[in-house]
């Protein structure tokens, strides 16, 4: 359960599921940290640049089977 309580919290929240660039350069950082913390991807410096990657080139599989995913009912995000 371990990866999937961590998959599930870095994807719960909106921005980092769409990783926003409309977003403050602070917000953004802050949500590619969670991503890293969570171990979904992975930070590289490039000089005064940051190259983020999937951790495991299989999280683009498995992300797009789960986006495609049409299941009945809704989670109440208040519980």
């Amino acid at each position: 359960m371990g990866t999937l309580g961590r998959v599930g919290i870095a994807l719960a929240d909106p921005t980092r599921r769409r990783v926003d660039f409309g977003t403050t350069r602070a917000n953004l950082s802050n949500h590619l940290a969670c991503l890293r913390e969570c171990g979904l991807v992975t930070a590289t410096a490039e000089g005064r640049r940051v190259r983020y990657e999937l951790a495991d080139p299989r999280l683009a599989d498995a992300l797009r089977i789960l986006a495609a995913l049409s299941l009945p009912g809704c989670c109440d995000e208040a519980r």
